[in-house]
């Protein structure tokens, strides 16, 4: 057992089957060696030291650990395993007590790594339970340099340079790897405790037992040296698990922040904040750890990063979250008129809420609007095991999701919600707004670049660094980049140059010019190549290669503009749906007046700032203001194209599975006048997939199925200025985000 002052200390020295040192720990290799001793601190006695090995899974050891420790796989082959090794270990230092006459320990090793790095996390893979005292440990750098301040860093600090300090022995070949440490370990406590300095070991490290659970408001200050991110984390990983990752480093409470894409889902991402810089450093030692079969990947963050993840400024959100030790259960696909009634007899009395209806949140838009999610208090684990059973059970004439929520994700989705909807609701009046002059450009003219193998660090800055003095010739709002299916760089950029000569040149001076440590691929290409990459497609020696969702006449009709966010479709609509032009027509086409609603570009430019951008080159979507004079020159000028050129309606759907074609839609639809289909799409550099929506125009009223189909519709006041609807087809389009019968 351990106490707060104890009477002995237990020197503890381990190895493992990879890195040694300072690097302990960092390769998630496992322990081969353990080594201890007992040191009564009021006589100055020593039990027997003791030295184990441990047997591994994985016996393969790295050459450093052969050529320092001198064991082999063979030696460690007969050796026990790591939990009966652990048995042994309470039983002898017990023994070893008992012969001195003490009753409580505290663990001492040489820094944090054995502890921290180690021990925690292998047991915590193997499920083995460790005993308290690994809880609490002296950290001996960090004693012996309070004892002597005028010593190195702690930092610098270790065995041998401790004992150089006190003029002790340093011959490390005298005895068996691991003994001399613990010898000298002693050595330098006795030296501690001698009547020259008299020091008193008072005040271990601690390592927390579990996470803690609790909110954040956005008015704290958190530091950013404590904080970093971690990505490749499974879908369906909690708080809880990514704790689990970083077992024996303490997390602050409420330091678990699960980020969240653009559809409300989790991205498989997470902001983690520790309770200072030294455990944040230790994390970022655990870089491409694995959390299953997944690595997953650490990087240092800020603290406004997680502030803006977890923090939260709702009252009724910080009464929800104040209870502490609660399991916290999200709740998605609510009907709309489902009350707290309703949601406690859907989970019924073998899962109780705490303080019953106090213990649910539903999450509504700023106008009151269900959204169909809800958060649900447990008071044990239990109870939150048995509500996840209910996942995809049935509520009404919907099928309810159930998933292990997180006090950040609550912050999370309610700022989103509340300050940025999804579909946010267009004011009124609505504003003519002169379209961006920087638009993607199409044609044939080779006026582009595209950049190939760029660094995923890189970001637009560096870009421009890397072009050099031929930054100026690039287009306003040129630069693309292009990403990947999870929204981050995929190594791809297109760039647009004012003329051709531009592009040729610096494809000829830039290519596999250096970007950082690599090598960057420049190409001359067209607007048009430049837009069916960003589209899906592929552009290689062989030539162009169409998006695979896209058959050849579909794509067809695609080449003129590129693919937006569905979200950005509401504002501007003439980029996804363009006019169908003849060359002449074209080039003798008046710019036309493009109506934009006052806060609109705000509230999307919010959205994206809080969360993930979407799979889009971030200059893709432009909001430019003009002044009142230009405007009124430009509509009185310019001749406006409605959205639909017949008579009709845009219908959206959501929902789809992510593997829905062309095929499949058309199926669907079969008996009724399709004459233009477009899936929302997002942007990658390899291949294009149909995220879950479409949209669709339909040539008349008389297209609508009679009671037949039921689609998540938009208002029609949605649309004011942009489509052209028939009174009837109005009046189909009843509330946004309703079930509507068509």
């Amino acid at each position: 057992m351990t106490a707060s002052h104890s009477d002995s200390l237990v020197v503890l020295f381990g190895a493992t089957a990879g890195a040694y040192g300072a690097k302990l720990g960092s390769d998630e290799r496992e322990l081969i060696l353990l080594v201890w001793q007992v040191v009564d601190l009021q006589s100055k006695k020593v039990g027997t030291l003791h030295k184990s090995l441990v047997k591994a899974d994985n016996l393969d050891l790295s050459d450093q650990c052969r050529e320092v420790s001198g064991l082999t796989p063979e030696g460690l082959g007969k050796a026990e395993p790591l939990d009966r090794v652990l048995q042994q270990f309470s039983q002898l230092v017990s023994s070893d007590l008992k012969v001195l006459g003490r009753s409580s320990y505290t663990l001492c090793s040489d820094g944090q790594l054995l502890i921290r790095q180690v021990l925690q996390p292998e047991t915590s893979k193997k499920n083995i339970l460790l005993s308290d005292c690994f809880y609490s440990f002296y950290d001996l750098r960090k004693e012996f340099h309070t004892c002597y301040p005028s010593s190195a860093t702690v930092k610098d600090q270790n065995i041998k340079t401790m004992a150089e300090y006190l003029g002790l022995g340093t011959d490390e070949t005298e005895e068996d790897f691991g003994v001399w440490q613990v010898k000298t370990m002693v050595a330098i406590i006795f030296s501690m405790l001698s009547e020259g300095c008299n020091y008193i070991f008072t005040e271990p490290e601690t390592v927390k037992y579990k996470y803690e659970t609790g909110p954040c408001s956005k008015s704290e200050t958190v530091d950013s040296e404590t904080v970093i991110r971690a990505r490749g984390l499974p879908w369906q990983s909690s708080d809880q698990d990514i704790a689990r990752f970083f077992k024996g480093l303490n997390i602050a409470k409420g330091g678990v922040a699960l980020c969240l894409n653009a559809q409300g889902r989790r991205n498989g991402e997470a902001l983690v904040r520790f309770v200072d810089s030294e455990q944040r450093d230790l994390a970022l030692e655990r870089h491409k750890h694995h959390m299953g079969s997944r690595y997953i990947e650490v990087y240092k963050a800020t603290g406004e990063e997680f502030l803006k993840i977890a923090g939260g400024t709702s009252n009724e959100v910080a009464q929800f979250l104040s209870k502490e030790n609660q399991v916290i259960i999200r709740m998605r696909g609510l009907p709309f008129t489902a009350t707290q009634e309703d949601v406690l007899g859907f989970l019924g009395p073998e899962c109780p809420v705490t303080e019953g209806k106090e213990g649910l949140l539903f999450v509504k838009y700023p106008d009151g609007r269900p959204t169909g999610d809800a958060f649900v208090l447990f008071s044990c684990e239990e109870y939150a095991q048995n509500a996840l059973k209910k996942h995809k059970e049935i509520l009404g004439k919907r099928y309810i999701e159930l998933f292990r929520s997180t006090a950040a994700e609550v912050q999370q989705v309610l700022n989103r919600y509340m300050s940025t909807p999804l579909i946010p609701t267009l004011p009124t009046p609505i504003i003519p707004v002169i379209p961006p002059p920087y638009t993607i450009a199409t044609g044939s003219i080779r006026d582009c670049v595209r950049l190939r193998g760029l660094p995923y660090t890189a970001g637009i800055d560096d870009i421009l660094e890397f072009m050099g003095d031929a930054t100026g010739d690039i287009k306003p709002h040129g630069v693309h980049m292009v990403l990947n299916q999870q929204g981050r760089p995929s190594g791809d950029a297109f760039i647009q140059m004012k003329s051709a000569d531009k592009a040729f040149l610096v494809a000829q001076k830039c290519h596999k010019k250096m970007m950082k440590d690599r090598y960057v691929e420049v190409f001359q290409c067209s607007g048009e190549e430049m837009n069916f990459v960003l589209m899906g497609g592929t552009l290689n020696r062989s030539g162009l290669s169409p998006p695979p969702c896209l058959s050849p006449p579909a794509y067809a009709a695609f080449q003129t503009a590129a693919v937006i966010p569905a979200e950005a479709a509401l504002y501007q609509p003439q980029a996804l749906l363009p006019a169908t032009r003849t060359p002449q027509a074209s080039a003798a086409a008046p710019p036309a007046v493009t109506y934009y609603p006052a806060q609109a570009a705000q509230l999307y430019m919010n959205y994206t700032a809080y969360y993930p951008s979407p799979p889009v080159s971030p200059t893709t979507v432009g909001y430019i203001t003009a002044p009142p004079g230009a405007v009124a020159a430009a509509a009185a000028t310019a001749t406006h194209t409605p959205l639909l050129a017949q008579p009709g309606a845009l219908v959206r759907m959501q929902g789809l599975p992510y593997n829905t074609g062309m095929k499949e839609i058309l199926s669907f639809f079969q008996g009724y006048q399709l004459p233009s289909l477009i899936t929302g799409r997002s942007q990658y550099s390899t291949r294009a997939y149909t995220e879950n929506h479409i949209l669709m125009s339909l040539t008349s009223e008389a297209d609508f199925p009679n009671g037949a189909l039921h689609l998540p519709m938009y208002a029609p006041d949605d649309y004011n200025g942009l489509i052209q609807l028939s009174d009837q087809a109005r009046s189909v389009l009843q509330a946004p985000k309703e079930w509507v019968c068509l």
